[in-house]
């Protein structure tokens, strides 16, 4: 039998909203738990949609770009543009889409992106897997360098670009200011 009944897919499974998990957060460690959506690698820019409990295509970006990190968001937070809050892991290799990952966050770029003559702030968070070989040493963004960061924001300025949005970057933060972008989205979807 096709379709949804009584909370369950099609399949028999029982059906989740991962953006009204738990996010976790323990602002003394920082960490908190990530849903990805978009790999790092991939060109395909994958959004979850919480009505089907899936991952739907949204768009593709060009031959030789590609996401230059894991991509998703904290759950249990409400953002201005009507999504939860977005993050970027730091991963040892990419995730599979749909993966729950638990993250120390580093940082966060502060953003507003201009669509259609709107304005909302867009801020992204940064963050390393809690797991991890090559950046367990990583606890602040300014362990990063500026170069990495530099990159980052562009790869962003670029996407937007060319879906015909303008992405500003207002400044980057610290762990801390993280934490606190984290708490307000979550007091935000609390609300919602």
């Amino acid at each position: 039998m096709a379709g949804r009944i009584a909370g369950r897919s099609a399949a028999g499974c029982a059906m989740h909203d991962l953006t009204r998990l738990p996010n976790r957060l323990d602002p003394k460690t920082a960490t908190c738990r990530a849903v990805i959506e978009t790999p790092k690698g991939r060109r395909s820019k994958f959004d979850y949609d919480p009505k089907s409990g899936l991952f739907r295509l949204k768009t593709l970006l060009p031959d030789g770009m590609s996401f230059p990190l894991d991509f998703g968001f904290v759950p249990s937070t409400l953002c201005d543009d009507g999504d939860p809050i977005d993050i970027m892991v730091l991963v040892d290799e990419s995730s599979p889409v749909g993966a729950l990952l638990d993250v120390r966050l580093i940082g966060v770029i502060e953003a507003e992106e201009v669509e259609k003559g709107k304005r909302e702030r867009n801020d992204r968070l940064l963050a390393v897997t809690t797991v991890s070989h090559l950046y367990g040493a990583v606890r602040e963004v300014g362990d990063l360098e500026a170069s990495f960061i530099a990159n980052l924001n562009q790869f962003w300025v670029q996407k937007d670009a060319l879906e015909g949005k303008r992405f500003t970057v207002l400044a980057v933060g610290d762990a801390q200011r993280a934490v606190k972008l984290v708490r307000q989205a979550g007091r935000a979807a609390a609300k919602a």
